[in-house]
Order: C-alpha cells, then sequence, then structure tokens
C-alpha cells in the first residue's frame, strides 16, 4: 500500500521514526511532516506564507507549515502518486475526548479524509511516552483490517494506544470520545521586560470517562479505536431548527 505519513510534533519526532520504520516493512511509505513542533494547530491552513519543501538526508520530507498543510502539499504536489491511506502519528501524548477538536494530529488525518482518502490519527498516551514500538504495532494491525473492511467516506479513526510494552496491552477495544471538565485557567507572567504575558493552564479533569469511552480503554490498558465523523452536523437539531427558523 502507498502510505502518506505525517504527523503534528514535527519531522524528528521519535514517534514518526519508530511508525515510519514500522510500516516501512509493509508498505511504501512517504513521510511530510512539519519541519517543527506544530502541537494544537488543529485545522490550520498556512494562506498568508509560501510552503517551503526539504527533503532531508533520510528521505523525510519537512513543510514550514502545519500538519494540514503537509497533507495536503504532499496529495497535490509532492507525491507521483495519489496515496491509498494517510496515516498521522504516532503523537507524544493522547487525543482522547474534546483534545480532538484542538490536535494536529487530528487534523492531518482529517485533510486526508476531506481529500478522499482513507485515514487514520495515532496517538501514545502518557506525559512522556516511550513505547512508540507498542503503538506502530497497533496501528499496522489495524491498517490491515481496513484492507478487508474500509471506513465510510466520511469518517477516521483516532487511535490512542497506552504506553506499555506490547505484550501487555489488553487488547483493543472500538471506544466513544469521552469529555473533559473545562481546561484550568490561564496563567499570567510577565517577561523579562516587565511586560504581560500568558500561558495556557493544564488540560482539564475527565467529566465522562465511563466504560466505553476512549479515556476508560485507555487507563485500564487497551488500545482504543474511536471513529469520528467529518461532518459535524447535529442532524437530531435539523427538524426542530427547521420548524422554528420558519418564524424569523
Amino acid at each position: 500500500m502507498n502510505i502518506l505519513l505525517s504527523n503534528d510534533d514535527g519531522v524528528f519526532a521519535k514517534g514518526l521514526s519508530a511508525l515510519y520504520y514500522q510500516l516501512s516493512q509493509q508498505h511504501q511509505v512517504t513521510v511530510i511532516a512539519p519541519d517543527r513542533n506544530c502541537s494544537a494547530s488543529s485545522n490550520a491552513l498556512s494562506i498568508q506564507t509560501p510552503l517551503r519543501v526539504q527533503q532531508m538526508d533520510n528521505g523525510f520530507y519537512a513543510v514550514n507549515g502545519t500538519p494540514s498543510d503537509c497533507v495536503h502539499l504532499g496529495i497535490n504536489q509532492l507525491l507521483t502518486r495519489p496515496p491509498e491511506l494517510v496515516v498521522s502519528g504516532i503523537n507524544h501524548g493522547a487525543n482522547l475526548g474534546d483534545d480532538v477538536i484542538y490536535s494536529g494530529t487530528v487534523a492531518a488525518a482529517t485533510e486526508g479524509r476531506h481529500m478522499g482518502l482513507p485515514a487514520i490519527a495515532v496517538s501514545l498516551a502518557g506525559r512522556n511516552p516511550t513505547h512508540f514500538c507498542s503503538a506502530a504495532k497497533c496501528v499496522t494491525d489495524i491498517i490491515n483490517l481496513l484492507v478487508e473492511h474500509p471506513l465510510p467516506a466520511d469518517q477516521i479513526l483516532n487511535v490512542n494506544v497506552p504506553d506499555l510494552a506490547h505484550d501487555q496491552i489488553q487488547g483493543i477495544q472500538a471506544t466513544r470520545q469521552g469529555k473533559r471538565h473545562q481546561a484550568e485557567n490561564m496563567t499570567k507572567a510577565q517577561d523579562p521586560t516587565g511586560k504581560d504575558i500568558y500561558w495556557y493552564g493544564g488540560v482539564g479533569p475527565e467529566l465522562d470517562a465511563g466504560k466505553g469511552t476512549d479515556f476508560h480503554a485507555i487507563a485500564h490498558g487497551y488500545c482504543s479505536v474511536t471513529p469520528l465523523s467529518i461532518d459535524m452536523t447535529a442532524y437530531d437539531s435539523l427538524k426542530a431548527l427547521s420548524q422554528w427558523i420558519k418564524n424569523i
């Protein structure tokens, strides 16, 4: 299979190299990734800045853009033939629950799906994760299943793997997104010149982390696989909205 591999932690990230090594054993893999860390960039595109590409000694392409830029540029310009699959990761840290809204890792996958390709985002849970090989092996298993069971045209898979040795992972679970509490308050400080600066606080604790959620799976040593819909329409509200909007 011809795979386009990207991420949001940057072209030098350990997770990217680990996933490339694993996938390239079975597939043709092209790596196109940001030239620096672009975590929490979501689906941003660099429409005000020209994109520049540098091919590194190991064959990876480094782009001065966002994860979405990398996927878009790869499919439109850099690849001689369209990929059959877009894979994003391995992210250094989980993308669970509401985190997917901000995730550059998930955004690279959704960009692939916007361009008509099946896509997977993969993250390794933990503050300083180390078992990237475990996550890479899980992704390989999932890709093999996708060959026989393709994704619907409006969905991607969001994969989170516990930071454990592969033989300690309890299995793979299909999960739904959990939810977090509101993020912690921002912190105000001063720079060396005395001017005010602000830092985001930490992510909020879990609000909905019960059985069946991605949070629950990771906490119990399972790999979590959550199908995410690209179409964000709230279909359950369409009928009611149609009724009251007639009064405007």
